[in-house]
């Protein structure tokens, strides 16, 4: 788990317990406190599974240990994977002992390993889950989760009454929420382990026999276990009187003890328990001994000694174990396997159906290819009038998609240009009116009228409104210059790297004009836009309309003007009014250049762009079209080798996907073997033969029968889960 999970963790246990939630557990100081805490719930509680509190607390105590001991190992936001060998384990029993410790399981979000066994060749993933009992609650949603994954196949649930006498809460819930769905119900084993302590007590016995009455109805999936006897009794087997049947080998680290007496195993004390009490061996033919002179180690040797492996043969009969493997086994190759596959039949149905029609329209297309070069090289020029056509439509439809763009503003660069350009005029305005000097308006207005000294304020600013309209005019006309010029090489770019550019190449040896028609319409588009933009900024000589109308703030500027320039006739009282006039000019030009830039001029331009290069598309297309004789004399130079080469690809093509249809065919030959061999017979996939390839129609050669197969499950358990993957 990362620390994020951990911490996540933690704060939930928290709130469940009334503590505090932690900003960050790395703090020593926060840790033991919150394991302080912990301990004296388990202490309040009387024990850590007393309460549902007292298990909440013991899983922040392990939470946190695990998180102190592993820190090393733990990324701060995502789950880490590390080796055995980065642990520094050299078998499975060390990496087993690491994880079985609960704090470091606390941390653990995934152990895998692998095994060889019969029943994992074709898949199956065996998925320890924590339980539904687990103290950390996401390792119980965890549970839960895997059991209702409908790509789970078998659920193995281990139940404690055996050595109990009674289910606990959540094996109660378990059971409710089993018999509410069927899908999760058929395929759920319970296991009663150490069946064996009801050998030696018939009260345990009795209470589990009507348990199982009352609350299990398919006694199919019910299994009575002895995990211990039926393990070792498994592994003795491989054992005999040299190594004391396991004694010095399976078993030698636990006959050792410190004081140098020899210490007895767990398993020993069962076997010789089981001989003696059980009474498992009454009706048998094993007449065994238990002796109390003899230790419980000699007397397990004796024993085996004398009885050998029909004994442990019978010992492992009993433990169950081998009727649980037996029926585990049947219900995973006889009843769930048909199931998948037939389930995998159905999902690779459409994918076979697809894939068969694609080889075959790709075969049968190259089929219907001429093999002669002749009628290869007739074939291109009977199809030269169609390409042509179609380079034009799609020239013709790749200048409406960039005018398109313009118009929606959808093309980048355009846009960019266009910014700029609004940001000069706007720039240059600001500059001309800061530059503005009233006295070279005085002096130009005097030239005009030389028999006159005094020049009114309407003279100088009629020759500012002149003055302003022609210097911006010579900013948008070269503004739009740029614009246009820069838009045709993108444009005249953009073209060039198309399919059907070089399509033209192949079928005339050149582009057919397309570039000089494009260099062109350029020209056009900067006469009319420069016309345009002349047009646009003579405007700007006439006053606003509303300019002088009553109760502006214009007027009042106006009059102000006015009022400071009449104090005297000379030219010193329109200067002393310079800043007035420049506020003056300032009204009126601004509304005008922002309507252009922000209004007019773009509608302007997208028209002048739509009503020039679409005419000009349609036009290129048609001469396109037009030059089937150019483009018929010029494949004839080149045809002959382009069909000798079209016919060799050709051949070769076919012969890749003959070979793709063989590989086909092994695979779906190998998986409806598979679903014979399980009597799957409706479920055969379809195969790609000989008489397929002169078939005109081969929507279907197979008719499929499709079963739904109930494979969802909604379930929650403490368990071991069979995945199939």
């Amino acid at each position: 788990m990362s620390e994020a999970d951990i911490t996540e963790q933690v704060n939930l246990i928290c709130q469940k317990l009334g503590i505090d939630k932690v900003p960050d557990i790395n703090n020593p100081e926060v840790k033991n406190i919150l394991t302080s805490m912990g301990q004296k719930i388990i202490a309040q509680e009387g024990g850590e599974s007393k309460s549902e509190k007292a298990k909440q607390a013991k899983a922040l105590i392990l939470l946190l240990e695990g998180f102190s001991n592993n820190c090393d190992h733990i990324h701060p936001l995502n789950a880490a994977t590390y080796s055995m060998e980065q642990f520094n384990f050299s078998n499975l029993t060390e990496a087993a002992s690491y994880a079985m410790r609960g704090s470091n399981s606390s941390v653990l979000k995934r152990l895998d390993y692998y095994c060889h066994h019969p029943l994992l060749k074709d898949g199956n993933v065996l998925v320890d889950m924590p339980g539904i009992d687990a103290p950390v609650k996401k390792d119980a949603e965890a549970t839960y989760k895997k059991i209702s994954d409908a790509d789970t196949s078998a659920v193995v649930c281990v139940l404690k009454p055996a050595s109990a006498g009674d289910m606990s809460i959540e094996e109660t819930e378990l059971l409710e929420k089993m018999r509410e769905n069927l899908g999760t119900r058929d395929r759920v084993f319970y296991v009663f382990n150490r069946i064996d302590e009801t050998w030696y007590n018939g009260q345990l016995r009795q209470r589990l026999d009507s348990l199982i009455q009352t609350e299990f109805k398919d006694s199919s999936r019910i299994h009575k276990t002895s995990g211990l006897l039926g393990f070792y009794g498994s592994q003795i087997k491989q054992t005999n009187s040299s190594d004391s049947f396991g004694l010095d080998t399976l078993f030698s680290e636990s006959v050792k003890s410190i004081g140098g007496e020899e210490e007895t195993p767990q398993f020993v004390s069962e076997f010789n328990n089981y001989c003696a009490n059980s009474g498992k061996l009454t009706r048998t033919d094993f007449k065994v001994s238990v002796n109390g002179y003899e230790t419980p180690n000699e007397n397990y040797v004796r024993i085996l000694s004398e009885w050998g492996n029909p004994l442990i043969n019978q010992l492992i009969t009993d433990s169950g174990i081998e009727e649980f493997r037996d029926s585990i086994t049947r219900y995973l190759t006889e009843e769930k396997r048909p199931q998948l596959f037939a389930t995998l039949a159905d999902d690779l149905q459409p994918l076979c159906i697809a894939l068969r029609q694609h080889y075959l329209d790709q075969y049968r297309d190259l089929e219907s290819q001429p093999r002669e070069i002749d009628a290869m090289k007739a074939q291109e020029l009977n199809r030269l009038n169609h390409e042509l056509q179609e380079v034009g439509i799609q020239f013709r439809e790749h200048i409406e998609h960039e005018v398109n763009e313009i118009v929606v503003n959808g093309d980048h660069y355009f846009e960019e240009d266009f910014n700029k350009l609004k940001a000069r005029m706007v720039s240059r305005l600001d500059e001309l009116l800061q530059t503005f000097f009233v006295a070279n308006a005085h002096r130009r207005a005097a030239i005009s009228h030389p028999r006159n000294s005094t020049i009114p304020l309407i003279a100088i600013l009629v020759e500012a409104l002149y003055y302003l309209a022609n210097e911006l005019e010579d900013v948008l006309v070269d503004g739009v210059t740029t614009l246009v010029s820069e838009f045709c090489q993108r444009l005249l770019h953009r073209v060039k790297q198309t399919e059907y550019y070089r399509k033209l190449y192949r079928l005339l040896g050149n582009d057919g004009g397309v570039e000089t028609q494009l260099k062109e319409v350029e020209k056009t588009l900067i006469a009319a836009l420069v016309s345009e933009s002349k047009v646009e900024c003579d405007r700007y000589v006439r006053e606003s309309p509303r300019f002088y109308d009553e109760g502006t703030f214009s007027i009042y500027q106006f009059r102000q003007t006015l009022q400071q320039t009449s104090q005297g006739y000379d030219c010193s009282s329109m200067v002393e009014a310079e800043p007035a006039i420049r506020q003056l000019l300032k009204l009126d030009f601004e509304p005008k250049v922002s309507a252009t830039i922000r209004k007019h001029f773009r509608q302007t331009i997208n028209m002048t762009l739509k009503s020039q290069l679409l005419p000009m598309a349609e036009q290129q297309a048609d001469i396109i079209l037009q030059q089937y004789d150019q483009a018929r004399d010029y494949l004839g130079q080149t045809l002959e080798q382009e069909a000798q080469e079209k016919i060799a690809h050709n051949i070769r093509l076919q012969g890749e996907i003959k070979e793709k249809i063989a590989t086909y065919n092994e695979a779906v030959s190998g998986i409806n073997n598979c679903l014979q061999s399980m009597q799957v017979y409706e479920r055969q996939l379809p195969l790609i033969n000989q008489g397929s390839f002169q078939d005109k129609d081969i929507k279907s050669d197979l008719e499929v029968n499709k079963i739904s197969v109930n494979n969802g499950h909604n379930s929650n358990i403490d368990v071991e889960v069979v995945d199939l993957v």
